[in-house]
């Protein structure tokens, strides 16, 4: 075997280890975003804020310790969880919306 089919082979097997990593990754958000589902309906049940700055910025200062602690680039940790921070965040206030607009027709959709 060349240096050349060793490479296409190593090749071949980091990316099926990439390709594992990627479907864990998916199934973990999902799994996530379940979490984050229930905290949104609790939170427009009991009309409590779609965001928690505070609670945001203690994650952030934590995952970029996690990230420091694992050789990671903080910076990027820090984006990654802020994007899905604020994908959380809009699909409060979407509930909260939900709920405001359940409460105000007592239940009945705007169709009637």
């Amino acid at each position: 075997m060349s240096d050349h089919d060793d490479a296409w082979a190593q090749l071949t097997a980091y990316r099926a280890s990439i390709d594992n990593i990627d479907a864990a990754l998916v199934h973990l958000l999902a799994e996530r975003f379940k979490c984050t589902q229930l905290v949104g309906e609790l939170k427009a049940a009991h009309n409590m804020p779609p965001a928690d700055p505070a609670r945001e910025q203690q994650q952030i200062a934590r995952l970029r310790r996690l990230a420091v602690d694992a050789k990671f680039d903080p910076v990027f940790a820090e984006k990654f969880l802020s994007f899905i921070v604020r994908e959380v965040v809009r699909n409060h206030e979407a509930l909260r919306d939900v709920e405001t607009t359940e409460l105000r027709t007592g239940g009945e959709d705007a169709a009637g």
